[in-house]
């Protein structure tokens, strides 16, 4: 079966999918997420939301929608945030586009009090402006992956090697619909399910209002390269060992999102990174906040927090995640990006 294929059961068979049947998150799960390492990044994300909604006129409704909310940390640490804009809070109807029944179970203890509808797809979220949020969302989405081999493009496949045990292989037909050149033995990724989500949700947009900000890991620029890999219990592992109970992921390609998102009518703001993303919005104003009431433990861990968030060493996320933004082009530059 395509690489594709595999991952799409992985991660997602009713039965035994990986985020089907657990919630991974946290210490005793396999990976974090950066709304869980410190509440200032849903804060900021908030104050981020309500001052796009200011710049859209201030609709008396709008949709703010979470793609793959995780725990649901990160809405509601922006909801909190977003309490200094009374008008928002009252305008905003929350949607939360989850097919994990284990994660809606925790994202409805994280937002008790709040009005929340679930779906299964961003379609299923009434029309209307909206505002719509995706951190570590397109990053697990199911990629088509193909080899140069034989001076062609062949589809990566996953099998049974005569042992029965899982192995990469390739189609033995060259794949036609490439028209790109490569070097031999290079991998060429294509996310066309990510892809798809992007034109879709920048066509609503377009025709119907708003913005959506999209935090993620990946590159700016589209090349070649093998970015499959899995994680488990915080470590690197197999992708074709125990399916279905690693976490798989590809690095995101900006570049290809930009693309779509201005084939489906919005204008594109950034990607710049994570860090600088952050800083813009004020984090590190933030950070000095949260640190005068606090003791010297919790001062430390703010600060190790922060330069987690917003460092570039080997251990931080920000400079490896990107931020890029979609909008209705009548919109001026989105909070955090420079200007055009």
């Amino acid at each position: 079966m395509p690489v594709e294929r595999y991952m799409a059961l992985c991660l997602a068979h009713p039965v035994h999918g990986y985020y089907v049947t657990r919630d991974p998150l946290g210490a005793a799960g396999d990976f974090t997420t950066a709304p869980e390492i410190s509440q200032m990044f849903g804060e900021l994300v908030g104050l981020w939301a309500a001052g796009v909604w200011s710049d859209m006129g201030a609709p008396a409704t709008v949709r703010l929608v979470e793609l793959g909310p995780g725990r649901g940390t990160l809405m509601r640490d922006a909801l909190r945030a977003a309490r200094v804009l009374p008008a928002f809070l009252a305008a905003v109807r929350v949607h939360l586009v989850e097919t994990s029944p284990a994660l809606r179970a925790r994202q409805g203890e994280a937002l008790a009090g709040v009005e929340v509808a679930w779906h299964e797809r961003l379609e299923e979220v009434p029309e209307g402006p909206a505002i719509v949020v995706a951190n570590e969302f397109f990053d697990a989405l199911p990629v088509r992956q193909f080899v140069r081999a034989g001076g062609a493009w062949r589809e990566r496949l996953v099998g049974l090697t005569d042992d029965g045990a899982l192995a990469f292989g390739l189609a033995p037909e060259p794949e036609r619909t490439i028209d790109r050149s490569g070097p031999e033995g290079a991998v060429l990724e294509w996310p066309a399910i990510g892809l798809d989500i992007a034109r879709a949700l920048a066509a609503r947009l377009a025709a119907q209002g708003g913005a959506a900000l999209a935090i993620d890991y990946g590159h700016l620029e589209s090349g070649f390269g093998d970015t499959l890999q899995a994680l488990r219990r915080h470590a690197p592992a197999d992708p074709l060992a125990d399916p279905g109970e690693a976490d798989l992921t590809t690095h995101v390609d900006f570049a290809a999102l930009a693309r779509a998102a201005r084939a489906g009518g919005t204008a594109v703001h950034g990607p710049v990174t994570q860090g600088a993303f952050l800083r813009a919005l004020g984090i590190e104003a933030r950070a000095a906040i949260l640190k005068r009431r606090a003791t010297p433990a919790q001062a430390e861990a703010i600060d190790a927090a922060l330069a987690r968030l917003v460092g570039t060493g080997p251990e931080a996320m920000g400079g490896l995640f990107k931020a890029i933004g979609f909008a209705h082009p009548a919109l001026p530059p989105l909070p955090g990006f420079p200007p055009a």
